[in-house]
């Protein structure tokens, strides 16, 4: 018998999460509330994240970007 609404193994999920730490319980809520498109009011971000990411839009809205010979500098250091 599963909850009303809810697949027998979301609810299954669900039971399991309540057994673990209330950090772990949010990281879950977190990512499902992502998952589902309704994480604006609960994805926490650092301030340094937000800095980097203000930054980074600033720079977007400017039409600061990487040219194609920086791009080409960069990617031999990722490729495998």
């Amino acid at each position: 018998m599963h909850t009303e609404g809810m697949t027998g193994l979301l609810d299954r999920a669900m039971t399991t999460a309540r057994s673990l730490s209330t950090e772990m319980q949010d990281e879950i809520a977190r990512r499902a509330l992502a998952y589902a498109g309704r994480d604006e009011a609960v994805m926490e971000r650092a301030p340094d994240e937000v800095a980097d990411l203000t930054g980074a839009q600033a720079e977007r809205l400017g039409g600061d970007f990487a040219t194609e010979a920086e791009v080409e500098a960069v990617l031999p250091r990722y490729r495998l």
